[in-house]
């Protein structure tokens, strides 16, 4: 009996190198992340707000120039805040800032944490 593979006749090699510097100057970079000690900030934040009813759903992007965490009240609607990251702005302004609808930057900063505090002040509509 012999053994029969659905690959054609040809030879595959295990072995490949790659120079770094083609990787790295290579036309599709890799996009920007939010790595997991950020995310464990972010949706710290997001679950707190989940447990006040503030928010509902959440959607990450990432792009080629900047990661996006946009939060929602209704998944069907505009989101209510986005916080993104964007490091081309880390020597400036700093990488990370939370926009609102509107496209008002609310807070701007080089530490997450600190830019998330922008959440712990957040007035709330009191029904009379």
């Amino acid at each position: 009996m012999t053994e029969q593979t659905d690959m054609p006749d040809r030879e595959i090699s295990s072995q490949t190198v790659v120079d770094l510097r083609e990787y790295r100057n290579a036309k599709d970079p890799l996009p920007i992340t939010f790595d997991r000690r950020e995310l464990d900030r972010i949706l710290w934040v997001y679950g707190r707000m989940v447990g006040d009813g503030e928010w509902r759903d959440y959607a990450l992007d990432h792009m080629k120039d900047r990661a996006v965490f946009s939060v929602f009240k209704r998944s069907g609607e505009m989101p209510l805040f986005r916080i993104e990251k964007n490091p081309k702005l880390a020597a400036k302004q700093g990488a990370y800032s939370v926009i609102n609808t509107h496209g008002v930057i609310l807070k701007r900063g080089h530490d997450l944490v600190q830019v998330l505090k922008v959440f712990d002040r957040m007035f709330k509509v009191v029904k009379s």
